[in-house]
């Protein structure tokens, strides 16, 4: 697919840089945008030379402010139930394609990032944002639930219950200093240096081991709704002797009884 509302480059070997390319809409989600979207992550799931993916909007105006609204109210009151139901589906599981990727996503924030825009975030495994930067599950605010594209999932494990549910029914802003205070955010730092900071850290993700970060990604996924710590630990373990035996096959020591 040749994409028209998202940019994809390899920075470097091993670092992919995923640009939200619709600067003058505020990088909004329209329906080319989301199936470009639905294309590029299907791909990443077997993208062996991609080891870690930062996550950015083009322009200066923001990270990405959500659904195309102008767009959308002129689709939405033409489409049946059905078909609401089908589109509503295929841009919350946008989220759960960026979990299901074995690449750490590092997200870039810079503005707003709003409704959608703000579950992209959520759904990043990494953010690194500016004093600009600020949060919300805008969903409430255009009349229907603030539990929308997957905020109600990320949400409170992330920041706790207690301020997630203020967010998700008041549908206010959350700042760059309170996206910070509650643990939302990794770094905050000055626009100037934002991309930088995201590949710093990118590079030191692409030093490991990449099936280690695959690895790791898939623990983190299972156990955050994982039953108890007798399962995590099972994870965890699979996951480690797993690398154990990859690494003694590439050196070239044969264990017939295991493989």
């Amino acid at each position: 697919m040749e994409y028209q509302t998202i940019e994809f480059q390899a920075a470097e070997e091993g670092i992919g840089i995923l640009a939200l390319n619709r600067p003058r809409k505020y990088n909004s989600v329209n329906v080319q945008m989301m199936e470009e979207l639905e294309h590029f992550w299907q791909e990443r799931l077997y993208d062996l030379d991609t080891h870690v993916i930062v996550m950015k909007g083009n322009g200066e105006k923001g990270f990405c402010a959500g659904l195309d609204m102008r767009e959308a109210m002129k689709t939405l009151p033409n489409m049946s139930t059905d078909q609401f139901y089908r589109f509503q589906a295929r841009l919350g599981r946008l989220t759960l394609a960026m979990r299901r990727i074995p690449q750490p996503i590092i997200s870039a924030i810079h503005g707003a990032a709003v409704g959608l825009g703000f579950s992209f975030a959520l759904a990043s495994d990494v953010r690194v944002i500016t004093d600009d930067a600020k949060f919300s599950a805008a969903y409430i605010n255009i009349g229907l639930g603030g539990a929308d594209m997957a905020c109600s999932y990320f949400l409170p494990r992330m920041i706790g219950a207690g301020r997630a549910y203020e967010f998700m029914l008041t549908g206010e802003f959350m700042s760059a200093a309170d996206a910070m205070g509650l643990g939302l955010a990794s770094r905050l730092v000055d626009r100037r240096q934002l991309m930088d900071t995201a590949m710093e850290i990118a590079r030191t993700m692409n030093s490991k081991n990449p099936m280690g970060l695959r690895l790791t990604k898939e623990a983190i996924n299972v156990n955050m709704d994982v039953g108890g710590l007798e399962q995590a630990l099972h994870m965890e373990d699979r996951n480690q002797a797993l690398l154990v035996a990859r690494a003694r096959l590439q050196e070239g020591e044969k264990k017939s009884r295991y493989f």
